[in-house]
Parts: C-alpha cells; structure tokens; sequence
C-alpha cells in the first residue's frame, strides 16, 4: 500500500509527471502547510482561518514568498522551479498579474515535485524561510 503522507517516488516517475501536474499537487501542498501553520499560529475561528489561509495561497503572496527563497534554490530545484513559472497559463486570476501568477506556478511546482520524492526536510526549510516575516493575519 502506497503511504500517501511519507512519498520517496522514483524519479524517472517524478520526470514523467507534467510541470502543471507537479504544481497541482504542490497547490495543495502549500495550502496544508499554511493552514497547519496557521492553526498552530492561532488562528481559532474558521472564518479567520478561511480568510488568513487565503491571503497566503493568493498568486501574489506566492510570488512575494518565492522571492524571498529563490536564492537559496539548488540545482534541480531551480530548474523545476523554472519550468513550472514558464509554463503558460491559460488564464490568470483577476486578482494576479500574470507575472505573479507565473511566479507561484513555479514555487508550487517545485512544493509538489520536492513532496513526491518524499523530502518534507527541504519542504520545511523553505516553507520556514518564506513565513519568518509574516506577522499572523
């Protein structure tokens, strides 16, 4: 039985995945991560963890927070962050420009191809680097 919370996935069959497959995945990958960051942060109500959780996954405030790691990215890393930002979108929320929504296109492909080959560690590093200056909404 695949363990769906502890991924190592090979990776010629992380390879095989499409960038915006890699971004789908590290969508809802982000999402937990703030949403867990949140509630550990105090965000009590559902309202306001609604309301909080969806000022982070915005395509603006993901592309704020991949600037602040983009230097730090290694390798591989780049690269697919890269990809996934060069990827064109069909359309572009009306809250975004589309240089923002390029931007988290790519940090969410790399959050998915990193949560496939099961590396929560380089997950969490990142993830720790883009909330140090986010006050709690």
């Amino acid at each position: 039985m695949t363990n769906y919370f502890h991924l190592n996935t090979r990776p010629d069959a992380v390879r095989a995945i499409s960038t915006l497959g890699l971004a789908h995945l590290g969508d809802g990958v982000f999402e937990l991560m703030v949403r867990s960051w949140l509630c550990l942060h105090g965000k009590a109500t559902s309202r306001g963890l609604h309301k909080a959780t969806v000022g982070y996954v915005a395509a603006p405030a993901q592309a704020r927070a991949a600037e602040k790691i983009l230097p730090q990215l290694i390798g591989e890393e780049a690269d697919v962050f890269r990809r996934g930002r060069n990827t064109s979108p069909h359309s572009v929320p009306q809250n975004a420009s589309r240089a923002d929504y390029q931007t988290a296109t790519g940090l969410e492909a790399l959050f998915g191809w990193l949560w496939l080959q099961g590396r929560t560690e380089r997950l969490n590093e990142l993830f720790e680097q883009m909330m140090e200056e986010n006050p709690c909404r």
